[in-house]
């Protein structure tokens, strides 16, 4: 089939390669315009348009993709199929009526669940232990059409939200070659979503990651797994802001118990010990305001943390 592939993230780029070494036609890749990035503030180009680039594949990059210029543009294409992973935009439904066969994006979670920007976070932050991968046709409501194929995977306890990106990512590229297949020998069937199972993952906010230390073990340790690399699970310590990147939910103790929430129960080589409300976590990287990320015994080291302090909300 003739393709048209639009991505922005590292997230669509597995899937991007395996359409560049499969039979299918690739005719332009649609990615996201060129930002300024970094401390010097350089003009930085998607990692799809650097994938695209470096198999001189042609390469849109529209402001405005859904203006009249972009919809001829890509009605020239004369397209049997759009591909959606990761780009970062609603597409109108003018554009979505341009391909011969469907528009077809890949989502990160097993929809109608989690329909939004942030699938992999918020199943995180839920505590869940199954997520997968969902193929479906493209509608005017967000996440909302018709499924073609959905495949389970596995949430393991070590993940944060940057490793099961990357698994998730990882996974969709053969199943969305497995699903061209159905496309294009007509035996694809979609069906619809039940909308009585839809839950939300909006994108994250900066105060989604403020901890409450009052909440159970178990939910900020999930709250720190799935916050990671942004916004981050934070807290504050002495007067500043401290984030926290790997934790673990530990056994309860009569030590736990007598402690306040916020309260370092414990600090050693092996990490910081957190009363919650109930239980408590072991916090074992973090960064405080101003420093590098680091392990809760080099903090430790500089920092002198003793028990009875506390860590707490602004």
């Amino acid at each position: 089939m003739d393709i048209v592939f639009f991505g922005s993230s590292q997230f669509a780029v597995p899937s991007l390669k395996a359409l560049l070494a499969s039979t299918h036609s690739l005719r332009c890749v649609v990615t996201q315009p060129d930002r300024r990035k970094g401390r010097h503030l350089f003009c930085s180009p998607t990692i799809v348009k650097s994938t695209a680039v470096a198999h001189n594949i042609k390469v849109f990059q529209p402001d405005q993709v859904n203006s009249g210029a972009s919809v001829n543009f890509l009605k020239d294409l004369h397209a049997g199929l759009f591909v959606v992973v990761s780009y970062g935009n609603l597409l109108s439904e003018d554009i979505l009526a341009i391909p011969v066969h469907a528009a077809i994006n890949i989502h990160a979670s097993l929809l109608p669940a989690y329909r939004g920007a942030a699938p992999i976070n918020w199943a995180l932050i839920r505590g869940e232990n199954v997520t997968g991968i969902t193929i479906f046709k493209l509608a005017k409501e967000m996440d909302a059409g018709p499924i073609l194929a959905k495949r389970e995977v596995a949430i393991d306890a070590d993940d944060d939200a940057s490793i099961l990106e990357n698994r998730l990512a990882d996974a969709s590229a053969p199943f969305l070659l497995s699903a061209l297949d159905s496309i294009e020998s007509g035996k694809a069937a979609f069906f619809p979503q039940d909308a009585r199972m839809v839950t939300l993952a909006p994108k994250l906010k900066k105060i989604d990651g403020l901890i409450e230390w009052q909440k159970p073990a178990e939910q900020i340790h999930n709250l720190v797994r799935g916050c990671i690399p942004w916004p981050s699970a934070f807290t504050y310590y002495k007067g500043k802001l401290l984030k926290l990147y790997k934790t673990a939910v530990l056994p309860f103790t009569a030590s736990h118990a007598k402690a306040l929430p916020g309260e370092v129960v414990a600090a050693s080589k092996a990490g910081i010990e957190i009363a919650c409300g109930s239980g408590a976590i072991m916090i074992l990287e973090l960064q405080i305001e101003g420093k590098r990320r680091m392990t809760a015994e080099e903090f430790i080291i500089g920092h002198k943390v003793c028990i009875g302090e506390t860590f707490y909300k602004k």
